[in-house]
C-alpha cells in the first residue's frame, strides 16, 4: 500500500538526545541492580528503557540502536493485573530477542557525540566511587567539589528533610534500602522510625523501606529528640529476590 509521510518535528535538540542516549546505554551502571548479563544487556549499543504500571497490570520495554527502535507491551487483555511480572522480567526478554535477530547480520556502532557536549573523567575523594567518564552540555560540567563536614550538634545526615522516594517493582527489594546516616560525634544516640527504637546510630543502618509517611529521630540516652525529620515512600513493594 501507499506510506504516508509525516511532517517531522524535533523534540529534542541533538545534544539532549546524545546524553539521554548515553544515559540509557549505560550498562555499567545498569549492572548496580541488574547485574551485568539481564534483559537489557546487547552485544551491541543500545539505549532501552522498561517501565511497570502501578499494581503490575501490565508492563513495557522501548528501546534503539542507530537503526531500529523496539517496543514492547507485555500484558492481560482484560486488564487483569499479572502475577509478579515487570518489565525487565516480562517485556524486556521479548525485546532482546526481537533486537538480536534484526542485527543478527549487523551491528549497532554508539551515536557520534555532537558539538556541544564534552566528555569529563569524574573522580570522587576517598574512594566513594569509582573514578568514571560522563557526558555533559559544554558549559555544564563540574569542576572541583568541596566537602565540607559540620561539626557541633548531633543531627541525621540522611536520608535528607522532605525525601520522597518512589519504589521501582523492576528492581529488587534488596537494592531498594534506604540508609540512615547521622552525625553523632562519639555519642550513644538512638534511632527512633514512626514511634519504635530501630537501632544505634554510630553506624548507618540499612532499612527496608514500606509505603507511607515516616518520622525519623535522633535520640540520646534519655530518649530525648535531637533531630528529626519527615520522608515519604511511594509505590508498591519490589519483588523479593529469592
Amino acid at each position: 500500500g501507499e506510506r504516508l509521510a509525516h511532517p517531522r518535528r524535533r523534540l529534542y535538540s541533538q545534544e539532549t538526545a546524545f546524553l539521554l542516549g548515553s544515559i540509557l546505554a549505560d550498562r555499567e551502571s545498569r549492572s548496580a541492580t541488574f547485574g551485568l548479563e539481564n534483559p537489557l544487556a546487547t552485544r551491541f549499543w543500545t539505549a532501552v528503557k522498561t517501565g511497570t504500571s502501578k499494581e503490575m497490570r501490565d508492563n513495557w520495554c522501548v528501546g534503539y540502536s542507530r537503526r531500529y527502535t523496539v517496543g514492547v507491551w507485555v500484558g492481560n487483555f482484560s486488564g487483569a493485573p499479572m502475577q509478579d511480572v515487570s518489565g525487565v522480567t516480562g517485556a524486556a526478554p521479548v525485546w532482546l530477542e526481537v533486537m538480536a535477530w534484526l542485527h543478527r547480520a549487523t551491528s549497532s556502532p554508539p551515536p557520534t557525540p555532537p558539538a556541544g557536549v564534552i566528555a569529563r573523567t569524574i573522580a570522587f575523594p576517598r574512594e566513594v566511587e569509582p573514578t568514571r567518564v560522563e557526558w555533559f552540555f559544554e558549559g555544564t560540567e563540574p569542576r572541583t567539589a568541596t566537602q565540607v563536614l559540620a561539626t557541633g550538634h548531633p543531627r541525621i545526615v540522611a536520608p535528607a528533610r522532605g525525601t520522597v522516594i518512589a519504589l521501582d517493582p523492576d528492581i529488587p527489594a534488596a537494592r531498594q534500602r534506604i540508609v540512615f546516616e547521622a552525625r553523632v560525634a562519639g555519642a550513644p544516640l538512638r534511632w527512633i522510625l514512626d514511634g519504635a527504637d530501630i537501632g544505634p546510630a554510630a553506624e548507618p543502618l540499612i532499612w527496608d523501606p514500606h509505603p507511607g509517611r515516616h518520622i525519623l529521630s535522633l535520640t540520646d540516652g534519655a530518649e530525648r529528640p535531637l533531630d528529626s525529620l519527615t520522608f515519604e515512600v511511594r509505590g508498591v513493594a519490589a519483588i523479593a529476590e529469592n
